[in-house]
């Protein structure tokens, strides 16, 4: 396994962070790791996707690799993440879960990939990968399976937008029209560069890939994607359209949304958590008990704001009555349909197309909850 790289002020470096120091961006601190917010304007690479092509790096992703020992690592690690392994039968195929501690809090979401029978590969958000690999290894009792993080082996480019088939299709011969969403293919050639997974997943909602490459390898790929691209309107995108594509997408961001202190049910993942899962996990009781306990229940739901005024995180969700019922937990001002919108954590006797009340800053601003549904009006 290959180790992290610093910069001076101690963050982390991703393949791309002398590149992002030629091109004069400002580096920020993302979890540790050092990123910038955008490379021109926020709604010009928004847009991007939207309508043409975007690429970003998200080399922040951790890697980290479970293989079968003493025991299946699929049936190891179905005693640790609340989805249900049983459910990927195919090599190839991606699921989405959540990692949970024995009281239901959140430790972390992600995607796993199963490589084999024998093997996956997890990829926890950035901040959380140090914790993740150390829960992995500390439940790893007598060394049942193999435990390898190779989050610095690894660099990630995902590919998003309506052309981001024909931009990819220009530098592989692989077969992109055979991979299904939540699926990915090994060990093909892109650019030129070898041992590349190519997965269609993205965190936009648009159409895409997601290129885990060779660390040494990332600029090439990066750079080639810019230069086949040209004609199809390809922009370079970082953290803060990101974040406004993904809100627009109803996509959930740890740290934002949930973090240890909500289980995933209340944070609005529950899909990931299936009530008939019959094995056993880390925090099943604490579920269980959510589920079927006396206590108000939680869940996240959409909000749109018809106005100028954008609530933001943290802030008070009352009813009509004036009685605090939640919490924000993301909103921006959309850079598609022009108005505030965001997620909201409430009581889910709160239903679509109910108004709450946000306290902005003082002033009550009404919103309208939805599904996060947003694009499918678009």
């Amino acid at each position: 396994m290959s180790e992290a790289q610093f910069d001076e002020n101690g963050l982390k470096k991703t393949p791309l962070y002398d590149y992002y120091l030629d091109k004069g961006l400002k580096i920020t601190d993302f979890g540790g790791w050092g990123l910038p917010i955008q490379f021109t304007k926020i709604q010009e690479e928004h847009d991007a996707v939207r309508e043409k092509v975007g690429i970003f790096d998200t080399s922040h992703m951790g890697e980290i690799v479970v293989k079968s020992g003493k025991e299946n690592a699929f049936d190891w690690f179905n005693t640790i993440i609340t989805n249900d392994t049983r459910k990927i039968k195919e090599d190839g195929k991606a699921q989405y879960t959540a990692i949970i501690r024995d009281d239901g809090g959140m430790l972390d979401d992600m995607i796993y990939y199963r490589v084999n029978k024998d093997e996956l590969v997890a990829t926890p958000n950035g901040a959380n990968t140090d914790k993740i690999y150390e829960w992995l290894v500390d439940h790893n009792k007598d060394g049942a399976v193999e435990v390898v993080n190779e989050t610095f082996d690894w660099g990630l480019i995902p590919v998003q937008g309506p052309n981001a088939e024909e931009l990819v299709s220009r530098l592989t011969d692989a077969d992109l029209a055979s991979i299904e969403y939540y699926s990915y293919s090994p060990d093909q050639t892109l650019a030129g560069v070898d041992n590349v997974q190519i997965s269609r997943t993205g965190y936009t909602g648009e159409s895409g890939f997601e290129l885990y490459i060779p660390y040494d390898d990332v600029l090439t790929v990066w750079n080639k994607l810019l230069e086949e691209g040209q004609d199809l309107g390809v922009t370079e995108c970082a953290l803060g359209a990101r974040d406004t594509l993904r809100l627009e997408a109803g996509l959930p961001l740890y740290g934002n949304d949930f973090d240890e202190s909500v289980n995933p049910v209340a944070g609005g993942v529950a899909f990931a958590v299936p009530k008939k899962k019959e094995v056993d996990y880390v925090g099943r009781d604490a579920i269980v008990a959510y589920r079927e306990g006396d206590q108000v229940k939680e869940t996240s739901r959409g909000f749109t704001v018809d106005g100028t005024k954008i609530p933001r995180q943290g802030m008070d969700v009352k009813n009509k009555d004036g009685e605090k019922i939640g919490v924000v937990t993301s909103a921006t001002k959309s850079p598609t349909f022009g108005n505030p919108i965001g997620f909201i954590r409430l009581d889910r006797s709160y239903k679509p197309g109910d108004t709450v009340i946000i306290d902005v800053r003082g002033k009550d601003v009404e919103a309208t909850l939805n599904k996060k549904d947003w694009l499918d009006n678009k």
